[in-house]
């Protein structure tokens, strides 16, 4: 990337920034908004509470559960650390494991008709339909559920490598072979290059499949966890549980998306650099 080529990428990125800061008022207003129009829905009647607490409630039980155990046997901090600590093994095991392994499958002829058949076999099976397997292997410990968000983010991660590679511009593959490159110099120097930009769009679907799986992994077989405690609000028909399990989901959620995606377009302007 030559010098005008950065300078506008820079001011591109810094647009970018200015318009997402004028906009967040605007994203405080609809959550308040939202707020209201629930604290409403409580408050005349129109669901009853036994099916929804209001906002008050779930804000109470929040603080409630910050130092109590109570109903559902452990604090809000370790139900989120616990999950938070599953969903980053499994996540990051999924990327190391899947990323290398698609790379290598769009490049290389051998590996692929090695490896292909197996996994369109894998791939089409629904990570949950592993949980019966993984509780008679694993138990409902943590490598269980690991196991299982990592069969959920190794697809999206092996499928953008393996494509990726083969969008790389055949006119360089061709040229590399004419000024005698190696196959291996080519697969390092042109293919990994050229596959890049879908390997860091993989990084947000395989979170965002790993975090599905980990909330489906945690409500049918675990004992502490953001899906385990929903789970306990619905045996102890408590809505206001349920919710703020949800809540705590989405913010955290949140929260890992923006660092992944911090981190990816960090690394999305070293590569054009």
């Amino acid at each position: 990337m030559n010098n005008s080529e950065y300078i506008k990428e820079k001011s591109k990125n810094l647009l970018t920034i200015s318009l997402k800061k004028n906009l967040l008022p605007l994203s405080f207003l609809s959550i308040l908004v939202l707020i209201i129009i629930w604290q409403l829905i409580v408050s005349l009647g129109i669901v009853p509470p036994t099916m929804l607490d209001s906002p008050v409630e779930v804000i109470k039980l929040f603080f409630y559960k910050l130092n109590n155990a109570d109903p559902d046997g452990a604090i809000l901090g370790m139900h989120i650390l616990v999950s938070l600590e599953e969903i980053l093994f499994g996540y990051i095991l999924a990327l190391v494991v899947g990323i290398p392994l698609g790379l290598v499958m769009g490049w290389y002829s051998v590996a692929d008709g090695l490896v292909r058949p197996l996994f369109e076999l894998i791939r089409p099976i629904p990570p949950v339909a592993w949980i019966p397997l993984a509780i008679f292997w694993f138990g409902i410990g943590i490598t269980g559920k690991v196991w299982i968000i990592f069969i959920g983010g190794l697809v999206p991660a092996v499928i953008n490598a393996y494509a990726g590679v083969l969008m790389s511009n055949p006119v360089l593959i061709q040229m590399s072979k004419t000024y005698g490159a190696s196959k291996w110099q080519i697969f390092l120097q042109i293919c990994v290059p050229s596959a890049l930009p879908m390997v860091f769009g993989a990084l947000q679907v395989a979170l965002a499949i790993c975090w599905t799986c980990l909330v489906a992994a945690e409500m049918l077989a675990s004992d502490v966890g953001l899906g385990y405690m929903i789970t306990m609000g619905r045996r102890l028909l408590l809505p206001k549980l349920i919710i703020l399990g949800m809540i705590m989901l989405g913010i955290t959620g949140f929260i890992i998306g923006n660092i992944v995606d911090r981190v990816e377009s960090y690394l999305m302007s070293a590569w054009r650099r």
